[in-house]
């Protein structure tokens, strides 16, 4: 039986551990046997998940990996490069020889790499949440607190729109967060939520969500409010959305399974 091992140098809360953990559920519920291997335990409780100390990997398995360089030369059954990112993982710095495909998120993406090697763009499973608006005047900003995510801008868009922000994300860039966005957290615009597991719980105590992202590689929040039917404001992505069957039958021709 074919197994297919998913390992990445991360596994903290984010939108690429969120589409690993998908990933792994929709492998193994359809039959192939998947585990994803990460650094921190996060993941550990949502899929069938390992730690990466605890990885092993022989000639015969079929990998995928994710945010980690493996050295040229070292070949597997089947190896693809599953990209998340762009300024973060610049793929024109890499060697790419060692892959049989690189697999991207969305045609955006692909065209900000800009890489000439066999690819796929297969978007992430994004599962439909129930909402009801609550028709308060909280609007949710989701995702790490950072520079790119440009969370002071969300709070002040949404302020002017006679809303209070909840944050509901990871502090990921403290100098920034302690320049533009503590002093909005101290006046009262804006108060941090932390990261909650529970989306449908999240989304729960918002009426509506704000997203200023500088650079956006799929866009899971974007979706998530659009299959919800929770009104987002902000720059879309235009990304594709498609159901898990045809996100299976493209993993499936992307593995060679």
């Amino acid at each position: 039986m074919t197994q297919v091992k998913l390992i990445s140098s991360w596994s903290r809360p984010g939108g690429g551990t969120i589409a690993n953990i998908g990933l792994a559920n929709l492998l193994n519920k359809n039959g192939i046997d998947c585990t994803f291997y990460g650094p921190h335990d996060w993941h550990l409780s949502q899929c069938n998940g390992n730690l990466l100390k605890e990885a092993t990997i022989t000639e015969e398995d079929t990998i995928i990996t994710h945010f980690i360089q493996v050295p040229a030369g070292v070949k597997w059954k089947r190896h693809v490069l599953s990209c998340h990112e762009t300024t973060l993982f610049p793929l024109k710095e890499m060697p790419l020889a060692q892959y049989d495909v690189i697999h991207f998120v969305s045609n955006s993406q692909k065209n900000w790499q800009g890489v000439n090697h066999p690819s796929v763009i297969i978007p992430p499973v994004v599962t439909k949440l129930q909402w009801t608006n609550p028709n308060n005047k909280y609007a949710g900003i989701v995702g790490s607190i950072d520079h790119n995510k440009q969370t002071h801008l969300s709070i002040q868009r949404a302020v002017k729109d006679g809303y209070k922000a909840l944050l509901f994300g990871d502090i990921t860039d403290l100098p920034y967060f302690n320049r533009l966005v503590s002093p909005l957290v101290d006046k009262g615009s804006a108060t941090l939520m932390g990261h909650e597991d529970d989306r449908e719980e999240m989304y729960s105590h918002v009426s509506c969500v704000y997203h200023t992202s500088l650079r956006e590689t799929y866009g899971l929040v974007e979706v998530e409010c659009k299959l919800a039917g929770i009104p987002f404001n902000g720059p879309s992505n235009n990304q594709e959305i498609l159901e898990e069957e045809e996100i299976f039958e493209r993993w499936k021709k992307c593995l060679n399974l």
